[in-house]
């Protein structure tokens, strides 16, 4: 049987122009139960620096602090990597809360499992706003996604996602690492740890909760390039594309053709309106808000559709006409 102790795990956070955001984050570390971890945060280029934030925990945590020219968050991970101690590095993102027993539960899951590379789910904070919830429910739900970003039943390899990420030390070092993508840069990852023979694990009971985007128009921006980077993985891995990935994108259409239709004949709508329906019974039971149940119609819209714009585009750009990789938004990364 395996037991931790000393810097066993090594934290690390990328981070740009988001002091509010850190803080609560390295709050929520100084209360882990498990004490067994160093933190490492790699500030990417901010101009909204927060050393001074850092500086408060330092007598409570096992504390690392670095700033370097903006490079994106998968190089910025790499750099804080070189300077870990642990043999299991987590990666976190910095809107993210860590519940008190994260850290206890990775540690007793690694005494009687073996793997390589995990990670877990995510969960929305009783105190986020309606629409962060809104956003968590259209991430995760079964009439969204299926349910499987995180969830009990994946239909493939479980790819733990950037967010809530840990990897042997070793085995991140034998691929060198995260590329220079700047979304889909996970999922490269795992694939190229499969790749070498490596195993994955979802620890279940491991989730954080995570804020995602904080409006409607950041969240867009965020799932169009995840649509974009689907193709771009798929450049890179054709194995990577799944049928499930086309799901998006079937949907636009669809949804683009029923609208259409409408006009001829209202009973065309009539698809629209149940699936409006079923995510608003659905998020309001779950989210115990009417609310909560109404921006998360919105939110799985933007989702899907989105997502599907993105996929479209780039298979159209990349597959079809055969141009190089791109990423729309890409001063908006962070936001």
């Amino acid at each position: 049987m395996k037991y931790f102790f000393n810097m066993d795990f090594s934290i690390i956070v990328p981070l740009y122009n988001r002091p509010d955001e850190i803080d609560e984050l390295l709050d929520s570390l100084t209360k882990q139960t498990h004490k067994y971890f160093e933190v490492i945060i790699v500030e990417d280029g901010s101009t909204m620096k927060a050393d001074g934030i850092i500086n408060k925990y330092k007598s409570v945590l096992t504390i690392q602090y670095f700033y370097k020219e903006n490079e994106g968050p998968g190089l910025t991970r790499n750099y804080g990597a070189q300077f870990a101690n642990g043999k299991y590095l987590i990666f976190f993102d910095s809107d993210c809360i860590v519940p008190k027993d994260y850290m206890q539960t990775v540690a007793n899951y690694l005494t009687t499992h073996d793997a390589d590379f995990f990670g877990g789910p995510d969960r929305a904070n009783k105190n986020f706003t309606p629409i962060q919830k809104a956003i968590n429910y259209s991430m995760t739900s079964f009439f969204t996604t299926g349910g499987i970003r995180g969830g009990k039943n994946q239909l493939e390899k479980f790819h733990p996602r950037s967010f809530n990420l840990g990897v042997k030390k070793s085995a991140f070092n034998s691929i060198k690492g995260f590329s220079e993508l700047r979304f889909g840069e996970d999922i490269d990852l795992s694939i190229r740890l499969f790749n070498k023979g490596y195993k994955s694990a979802l620890i279940n009971d491991a989730w954080v909760y995570h804020k995602r985007r904080t409006d409607f128009k950041k969240f867009f921006r965020q799932i169009y390039n995840s649509g974009i980077a689907r193709i771009n993985l798929f450049k890179l891995h054709p194995e990577s594309l799944k049928v499930v990935h086309f799901f998006p994108s079937a949907f636009t259409v669809g949804i683009g053709l029923l609208v259409l239709l409408s006009f001829f004949n209202i009973w065309f709508i009539t698809p629209i309106v149940v699936y409006i329906l079923v995510l608003f019974i659905d998020s309001t039971i779950r989210n115990s808000s009417l609310e909560i149940g109404l921006f998360s119609v919105i939110a799985s819209f933007i989702q899907l559709i989105s997502y599907g714009l993105g996929f479209i585009e780039s298979f159209i750009k990349r597959v079809l006409l055969k141009k190089v990789a791109f990423t729309a938004f890409l001063k908006n990364f962070y936001d």
